[in-house]
């Protein structure tokens, strides 16, 4: 196990594993698999995110793409 962890970071992560149905080590396991992964990822646009989101929902036409200009306000 971790060694000096704060005693609120315990409890929450014997909370956590509980409600997982795991043990507080195969808990901290697995977030530190979830977060090496995540570092694996390459950081997208928000636009990628979004696609990477829907792409296996069923959708097979092409969505057009929406260009919008702004204008600001008149005050």
């Amino acid at each position: 196990m971790v060694r000096n962890l704060e005693s609120t970071v315990k409890q929450r992560l014997q909370r956590r594993a509980a409600r997982h149905g795991r043990s507080m080590e195969e808990e901290v396991r697995e977030i530190l698999r979830h977060a090496v992964r995540e570092e694996e990822k390459p950081a997208g646009g928000l636009g990628s995110e979004i696609a990477a989101l829907f792409a296996n929902c069923g959708l097979e036409q092409e969505i057009a793409k929406l260009d919008i200009t702004l204008k600001p306000p008149k005050f």
